[in-house]
């Protein structure tokens, strides 16, 4: 090709903002814009949406407005102004209390374990600004025990869907094990029942009925008028444990969550954080 149209060839590409990568540089995988902002630690992938929603992110040196505009991962990103760059990724561990919600913001009003983390957070680390990070899925406000956070996006997918996941973590026996205290004392045909697994009602009326089931639901303790079982679990179904135990006729008066895939919630003290090794990918 000439040189003049060759000139001309690559003004078109850089208008377009499709210029070809330097010789030796490597062809990533473009995905949306928000969820590279995401995987780089700023931000949680929502919390990415609405900026760039809010006009707030620009990609290459432009605003986008489209959380899925493609972009890939080593693209200029600012936000504000100020370039989004891959953050050194972190991992804690919570004893989460009664009566925190597990979310980054509550429209209510309410507690977050946010909230929570900041705070904890002050306390070990003096002056030192708070990473952005992220709770690794859910324990509603009445549940307590091990939360893990994390501002490693792509570590915390293979958490939550294993099946999704490749390499060491793909590996690890990903279950969840809570200590339940109940209302009166599940037989053992009962137990037998979860374990084997049945329809429960659905949360909002109209919708269908839902199969749950426990990978294990054992006695652990026993009182006078109340008891505490261990059960297991592969799945992560909304309130699955109390919806079981509802259905049989029992009432959940604690349900503490004291293990989640390799992490063991230990003596880990109430309302406490502890920082992790990072994971082999």
């Amino acid at each position: 090709m000439p040189r003049k149209h060759q000139g001309i060839s690559r003004q078109v590409n850089r208008e377009r903002g499709c210029t070809k990568p330097a010789s030796g540089a490597t062809k990533a995988k473009a995905h949306g814009v928000a969820r590279v902002i995401s995987k780089r630690g700023f931000c949680s992938r929502s919390q990415a949406e609405n900026l760039v929603r809010e006009g707030r992110v620009s990609l290459r040196g432009k605003t986008v407005r489209d959380p899925d505009t493609p972009a890939r991962e080593n693209d200029e990103i600012c936000v504000d102004g100020k370039p989004v760059k891959a953050s050194e990724f972190v991992y804690f561990m919570m004893n989460k209390p009664r009566g925190y919600v597990t979310t980054a913001s509550d429209e209510k009003g309410r507690t977050t374990v946010m909230d929570l983390f900041r705070e904890q957070y002050a306390k070990m680390f003096p002056g030192k600004a708070v990473p952005h990070i992220s709770p690794v899925g859910r324990l509603d406000a009445a549940s307590e025990g091990l939360l893990l956070f994390t501002n490693d996006t792509q570590w915390a997918d293979a958490l939550l869907n294993p099946q999704e996941s490749r390499g060491p973590t793909s590996s690890a026996i990903h279950t969840k094990i809570y200590r339940v205290q109940v209302a009166g004392k599940p037989t053992a045909a009962e137990l037998s029942q979860m374990e084997a697994g049945f329809n429960v009602p659905p949360r909002v009326f109209g919708e269908k009925e839902e199969f749950m089931h426990a990978v294990s639901a054992k006695p652990y303790s026993a009182g006078e008028k109340n008891c505490w079982l261990e059960i297991t679990l592969d799945e992560g179904k909304n309130r699955e444990i109390r919806r079981m135990l509802a259905k049989l006729g029992y009432e959940v008066l604690r349900l503490v969550r004291i293990k989640f895939c390799n992490f063991k919630l230990g003596n880990l003290k109430q309302g406490c954080i502890k920082k992790l090794d990072a994971p082999q990918h």
